[in-house]
C-alpha cells in the first residue's frame, strides 16, 4: 500500500520545510495569544525586569547578594557557579547561536505599547540570550545550593517570560535559549564538579558517641576572628553542651581542662585553633567536633563541613571518620603537628600576607599580591636533603594529597591516605615564575625548577638559623634539623555521612 493510500504524509525534500512551517505557525499563534492576553500585575514588573537583565547585570547583582547574605562556602560557590554558567551560556549564544539562525524579531503590532521596551534589541531573535542567561544562572546556583536555587528560579522564569511579554522574542526563542542555558550550567559542572559529585572526604568511618543536643561535650571558643558570633548561634542547636569562651593565648589551657571532663571535645575557630584542639583530642583519644569559625577553614571544608549545622547533624547520628595528623620533630625530640600544611622558606610569609588579603579580594588575587610582595628581596632557603646541600625557595608538605596546588592549596579527597604531599621549588633566579610553575603543576610532577612527590617521611638538616616555619597558619622559627612524618588515623572527627 502506498504512503498516500495509507493516509501518511509522503517523505520527501519538502518535509523539513513543512515541519518548520508548522512549528513557526504554532509559534506565531502562541505569540499573538500572549500579546492579546491580560497578565495581572505584570505591567509594572516584567518590562523593568527584562531591562535589568541586560548584559547580565541582574545576575551579577544577585550573585553578589547571595555571596554576602549567605555568609558561607556553599553560598559563595553557588554564586560563582551561577556566574560561570551565565558566562558560558552568553558566549555560546552570542558567538554561535545567533549567527547560525538569523531569525527576524517578531512584529510588535499586536503587543500593547505600554509593554514594549524603550530600546528594542538589534540582534537576531533566535535564541533568546536573556532566557539562556537566566536559566544558566539559576541552574548553576541550584546545582550548588537548592535553597538559593529556589529563590532565584522564579526571577529567572519571570525574566524569560518577559521576553515574550514585551514582544521581543517568540516563545520558541525563549524555550531554546533556556534549554541552552541549562546545558551550559551542566557543561560547567562537567568541568568543575559540584560538592555532591566529589568523592567522600575522609575515611575510614569510626565509632563515636552520638551526642543529641551536645550532651557530654565541652566546646572551646576562640574569641578572635568572629568566632564568638558563630558560638552564639550554636548555643541554640546544642543546649546541653558546655561552652568555654577564651582569648587566643588561653586556648591551650582551656582545651587541656576540657579534655579531662568531656565525652567529646568541640572547638570553634579557624585552622590554627582547630590544630591545637586536634592535638589535645588525639592525645586524650577523644572525638573532635569542628565548628568552622575562621576565614578559610581549610580542614573543615576538606572534611565536608561547611557550617556548624553539618557538625551538629554528625553529632546527633554519631557519624565520624579517622584522619591522619601531620607531625614535625626537631633534634631535641620536641614536635609539632599539622592538619593541613607545613612549609619552610618564603611560603610562610606568603601565607601570612595572602590570608591578610584573601577575605577582601579572594584567594587567588590575594596570592598574587602576596607573591609580588614577598618575593622581592627574600633570601633562599639553605638546607640539606639526604646529605646533599640544596638551595630552595620553598618546601611544602601537605597532610594527605592535594588535588591541585597554588597560592591557595586545593582540596583533599582522602584525609587518611598515610602520605605527605611534598612540593619543592628549587633555588635560582625568577622566583615568582618558579612558584607559578609549581602552582600550575599537580602531584607527582618534576621539572628543573620544581618537584612534587608523595612521601611518608622527609628529613631536613642544615637549616639556616632564623628560617621561618609555618603550619596551619601559625608561623615560628625552624630548628636546624627537622623530620616530617605522620601519625596515621590518629584523630577521630565528627563528619556527616550524607551531605545536604
Amino acid at each position: 500500500m502506498s504512503d498516500i493510500h495509507a493516509g501518511r504524509t509522503p517523505a520527501g525534500p519538502g518535509t523539513p520545510a513543512r515541519v518548520a512551517a508548522l512549528l513557526s505557525g504554532w509559534d506565531r499563534r502562541i505569540f499573538r495569544s500572549a500579546a492579546n492576553r491580560h497578565w495581572p500585575g505584570a505591567g509594572p514588573v516584567l518590562p523593568r525586569l527584562s531591562r535589568s537583565a541586560n548584559h547580565g547585570l541582574l545576575w551579577f547583582g544577585a550573585a553578589a547578594g547571595i555571596a554576602l547574605l549567605g555568609r558561607g562556602q556553599r553560598s559563595r560557590r553557588a554564586a560563582l557557579r551561577g556566574v560561570a554558567s551565565l558566562a558560558v551560556a552568553s558566549a555560546a549564544i552570542n558567538t554561535v547561536g545567533k549567527r547560525s539562525v538569523r531569525r527576524v524579531r517578531p512584529v510588535r503590532d499586536t503587543v500593547p505599547v505600554i509593554r514594549q521596551l524603550r530600546r528594542q534589541p538589534v540582534t537576531t531573535s533566535f535564541p533568546s540570550g536573556h532566557a539562556a542567561s537566566a536559566a544558566a544562572f539559576a541552574t548553576g546556583v541550584a546545582l550548588e545550593s537548592k535553597g538559593w536555587g529556589a529563590v532565584v528560579a522564579p526571577v529567572a522564569f519571570s525574566v524569560a517570560a518577559s521576553r515574550v511579554y514585551t514582544g521581543v522574542h517568540y516563545p520558541s526563542d525563549v524555550l531554546v535559549g533556556a534549554a541552552l542555558g541549562v546545558g551550559a550550567a551542566y557543561a560547567v559542572r562537567g568541568i568543575v564538579p559540584t560538592r555532591s559529585q566529589l568523592p567522600s572526604p575522609g575515611r575510614p568511618h569510626a565509632q563515636a558517641p552520638a551526642l543529641p543536643g551536645g550532651d557530654g561535650m565541652v566546646i572551646v571558643v576562640n574569641r578572635a576572628s568572629g568566632s564568638s558570633d558563630a558560638a552564639g548561634a550554636l548555643r541554640d542547636s546544642l543546649p546541653l553542651a558546655e561552652f568555654v569562651e577564651c582569648d587566643p593565648d588561653e586556648v591551650n589551657t582551656e582545651l587541656a581542662k576540657a579534655a579531662d571532663r568531656c565525652t567529646a571535645l568541640g572547638v570553634v575557630g579557624g585552622d590554627g585553633t582547630v590544630n591545637r584542639a586536634a592535638v589535645v583530642a588525639a592525645r586524650h583519644r577523644l572525638p573532635l567536633a569542628v565548628f568552622p569559625g575562621g576565614t578559610l577553614n581549610h580542614f573543615a571544608y576538606d572534611l565536608g563541613i561547611e557550617d556548624s549545622q553539618d557538625t551538629c547533624r554528625a553529632m546527633e547520628a554519631g557519624d565520624a571518620v579517622r584522619v591522619d595528623l601531620g607531625r614535625f620533630t626537631g633534634p631535641d625530640g620536641a614536635s609539632g603537628h599539622f592538619l593541613n600544611t607545613f612549609s619552610l622558606g618564603v611560603y610562610p610569609e606568603l601565607v601570612r600576607v595572602r590570608e591578610h588579603w584573601a577575605p577582601r579580594i579572594g584567594g587567588w588575587p590575594a596570592g598574587v599580591v602576596a607573591a609580588s610582595k614577598v618575593l622581592r628581596g627574600q633570601h633562599q632557603l639553605e638546607a640539606e636533603f639526604d646529605g646533599r646541600h640544596r638551595s630552595l625557595w620553598m618546601l611544602f608538605a601537605g597532610n594527605s594529597i592535594y588535588q591541585r596546588f597554588g597560592f591557595t592549596p586545593g582540596h583533599r579527597h582522602d584525609l587518611a591516605d598515610g602520605l605527605l604531599d611534598v612540593r619543592i621549588v628549587h633555588g635560582g633566579s625568577f622566583p615568582s615564575l618558579r612558584l607559578l610553575a609549581a602552582a600550575a603543576a599537580g602531584p607527582l610532577s618534576r621539572s628543573p625548577v620544581h618537584a612534587a612527590e608523595r612521601m611518608r617521611r622527609v628529613r631536613i638538616t642544615g637549616i639556616a638559623p632564623g628560617t621561618p616555619l609555618a603550619f596551619d597558619g601559625e608561623v615560628a622559627e625552624s630548628p636546624v634539623e627537622l623530620t616530617i612524618d605522620k601519625a596515621n588515623e590518629a584523630l577521630t572527627v565528627y563528619r556527616p555521612r550524607v551531605f545536604l
